[in-house]
């Protein structure tokens, strides 16, 4: 008796950002390469939201946004996709913290899985900090439960210690 067997799909939740060149189309393309591949279904991705850079020196604006999906990819496989994203965006290979970038994809929770290594936590270790990641995630899931904090996202906002101001993004119309 032969027949494939299901593979198990987690609900993800990631966050892209952008603060150079056209980010508006670095957003839309990373979404559109995530769609593009079979172990990814049901993408769904919140509104678009302004926000400046949090960290030391002057850099552009970001555009952000946070977007949701099932996948069958375990954590680090799906660390490697998004990397392979990212580098073919035009992010270089050594994943240099706190420089301006046409894309930045980071996992914020993958199912319930709670990973702590060198180069992968999950879920993120700053949602909490972050209104930029909040605020798209509550549109998305307000409800979510974030593993390991066993609160929710819309708690987590209301608690959110980050004063800096994020703005709903109008997207800019192509005749």
């Amino acid at each position: 008796m032969t027949g494939s067997v299901a593979k198990m799909t987690e609900r993800v939740f990631l966050s892209l950002g952008s603060n150079l060149g056209d980010r508006e189309a670095n957003l839309a393309g990373a979404i559109s390469a995530l769609e593009t591949h079979k172990e990814i279904t049901h993408v769904r991705s919140a509104s678009f939201y302004e926000s400046v850079f949090l960290g030391e020196g002057d850099q552009p604006d970001y555009l952000n946004t946070v977007v949701e999906f099932n996948s069958s990819f375990q954590p680090f496989d799906l660390f490697d996709h998004i990397c392979q994203i990212e580098q073919m965006m035009g992010r270089p290979k050594e994943r240099t913290k706190n420089i301006p970038r046409s894309i930045d994809i980071d996992i914020l929770c993958h199912g319930d899985s709670v990973l702590e290594t060198d180069i992968l936590m999950i879920p993120h270790p700053r949602i909490a900090f972050r209104k930029f990641v909040l605020i798209p995630f509550h549109e998305l899931a307000p409800d979510f439960i974030i593993p390991g904090v066993n609160v929710s996202v819309e708690n987590l906002l209301h608690v959110c210690i980050d004063a800096s101001i994020v703005v709903k993004h109008s997207l800019e119309s192509r005749a």
